[in-house]
């Protein structure tokens, strides 16, 4: 990326919270916040270097994103499949966008970071006696080059080697624990974090650790949305520090959404079942209630299309069909197929009423995965010193307008190892933890009653769903700015006497920081007038490369308004942060 602002060389006026003073401290080399593989990736490689190292997460250790992955990951492992061949997949599927340097890194370290993986303990399924990894295919790949375990828990199978490596090196944990905002020193850079353990951890109620480096790790923002794949943790909260902090993100408006959810009624909200694009990979295929294959012809790949192309496949039919779901028909697999090769999918399928194996599943897209996040360099370094990101929740330019299916756990692993190399490079070991300096001067940002998350999320499904136009966009940003005031208003004592101003607390600190979140996609989503990988205008239904073939980039100015700028063309690598080596 070239003409970008530096990053800062002074601490500017803190952006936080409202939350009470930290009542106790520690010190750490570095604190990684999140328990999913990026999260647990760079803290046990920080810890091999001997680095004081402190995960902190949200729920339990193995309650992230990461266990609920079903398909697998993808990497060129197989015979005859080479890097070059996924980087062409991966830039098909980003639609122009993708940072070709990245990905390149991507593709050509994934195969020995998942031979990393394996010696880590993770044990991924076999094709034969020999022990040859099993490979599958998904949408967007031209050949099998999915590694999967326990069928279709390929995540829960790594969450779990990874916790349990954890444990064994001992490393120190704080479960339970909503981070709050960034720490810096008198320099502005990086000095650790103010968290909230929820009452189970060994400390109670805000506190704070002390450390250099801080890596991110938080996952994605899918609860933005009223239907997702994502865990009730998904809340946005590590963009949402960042751009509290002063750090860039970039490409919110590309939130891509799986075309296959397990549809449980118009009406249903919260984390929805996932019917994985393995099922697809090995056969199963898109019909409406008709029975008719409505995806041949619409791509080469028909039903294993990239991701965008599918969405926009099945919501269109419904919309011709003023229909709620259409449906994905697996029958001919057979019992022993379903049972075998995918238990989790039929087990939940028939928890809900449906029996796969007799019967079409009914299906919609949901809101799934983040392709945008904290701008970072191919280091994993943000725009703050010492402030690092990886996994859902960093936009290292990888996915570029829409995920190809099965890299997210691949990036994870990559970037967690360049990160913690980054790290133990600028950071040695046994230093003096650093001192957080109080800045001159605070400002809080109005909190959010609990119960206007849903208003939020309802907002944003209607008006930044899977199809979006200006006018649905403009009605979401009102509403966005309306809950803002209402906030405002009553932080300031101007609201009416029976809307008291929210507490601080967990559910307060998630419904603000999805509404951060949502307005920065929103008014990305606004801008960007094109259609492009996820990110779909039916006001503006083509792909334009002169004018959109590049990136928005956005920063949170201190009196809390958007600053929006676009790069010069598809490549994001970030500024390094002042005093480090590129």
């Amino acid at each position: 990326m070239t003409g970008q602002p530096s990053a800062p060389t002074a601490p500017r006026p803190a952006i936080r919270l409202p939350a009470p003073a930290p009542g106790w401290a520690e010190p750490a080399d570095v604190v990684v916040v999140g328990s999913g593989v990026a999260g647990l990736t760079a803290a046990l490689r920080c810890a091999a270097a001997g680095l004081r190292t402190v995960v902190v997460t949200k729920a339990r250790l193995d309650d992230g994103s990461t266990r609920w992955a079903q398909g697998g990951i993808a990497a060129a492992l197989g015979e005859g499949d080479t890097p070059e061949q996924h980087l062409d997949d991966t830039l098909v599927a980003g639609a122009g966008l993708c940072d070709a340097d990245a990905v390149r890194l991507l593709v050509t370290e994934g195969p020995d970071a998942v031979r990393r993986l394996i010696d880590t303990g993770a044990v991924f399924d076999k094709a034969d006696a020999a022990g040859t990894i099993a490979l599958t295919r998904e949408g967007g790949h031209h050949r099998r080059r999915i590694a999967h375990a326990g069928g279709d828990a390929t995540g829960a199978e790594i969450s779990r080697a990874l916790v349990e490596a954890v444990r064994a090196r001992a490393i120190r944990t704080v479960e339970n624990a909503l981070v709050l905002d960034l720490l810096t020193d008198a320099e502005g850079r990086t000095a650790g974090v103010t968290l909230h353990v929820m009452g189970e951890g060994r400390h109670d109620g805000v506190g704070a650790i002390h450390a250099p480096a801080v890596v991110l790790a938080t996952g994605g923002m899918g609860q933005v949305f009223s239907a997702t794949t994502n865990p009730a943790v998904s809340t946005g909260d590590g963009v949402a520090l960042a751009l509290r902090a002063g750090a860039e993100v970039s490409d919110l408006e590309f939130v891509q959404f799986h075309p296959t959810v397990l549809f449980l009624g118009a009406d249903a909200e919260g984390q929805q079942p996932l019917v994985s694009e393995a099922v697809r990979g090995e056969g199963a295929y898109l019909v409406d209630a008709d029975g008719a294959r409505f995806m041949v012809g619409q791509h080469e790949l028909a039903e294993l299309a990239p991701r965008d192309i599918v969405a926009k496949g099945i919501t269109g039919r419904m919309l011709e069909q003023d229909a709620e779901h259409m449906y994905l028909d697996g029958r001919h697999f057979g019992a022993e197929m379903w049972a075998e090769r995918f238990p989790t999918i039929l087990a939940a399928c028939r928890a809900h009423g449906i029996d796969p194996v007799t019967e079409p599943i009914p299906v919609a897209p949901a809101a799934h995965y983040a392709s945008g996040g904290i701008r970072t360099d191919r280091s994993g370094r943000t725009t703050l010193p010492g402030l690092y990101a990886c996994g859902e929740t960093a936009c290292t330019g990888v996915h570029g307008a829409n995920r190809l299916a099965s890299n997210s756990l691949l990036e994870g692993l990559v970037y967690a190892e360049r990160i913690a190399e980054a790290i133990v490079a600028a950071h040695p070991a046994g230093a003096p933890a650093p001192v957080p300096a109080e800045p001159a001067r605070t400002e809080t940002i109005p909190l959010l009653a609990p119960e206007q998350r849903f208003a939020i999320q309802r907002a944003m499904t209607r008006g930044a769903g899977v199809l979006r136009s200006e006018a649905s966009l403009a009605q979401a940003a009102e509403t966005l700015s309306a809950l803002r005031a209402q906030a405002g208003d009553a932080t300031a004592g101007g609201a009416p006497a029976e809307a008291k101003p929210a507490e601080p607390g967990v559910e307060s600190w998630e419904a603000t920081n999805l509404l951060c979140v949502a307005r920065v996609l929103v008014d990305s989503a606004r801008r960007r007038t094109e259609t492009r990988g996820c990110h779909w205008r039916e006001d503006h239904p083509d792909r334009d490369d002169t004018h959109w073939r590049r990136h928005l980039v956005t920063r949170l100015n201190q009196d809390r308004t958007l600053s929006v700028h676009t790069t010069d063309g598809a490549g994001l690598p970030a500024t390094v942060p002042a005093g480090e080596t590129p």
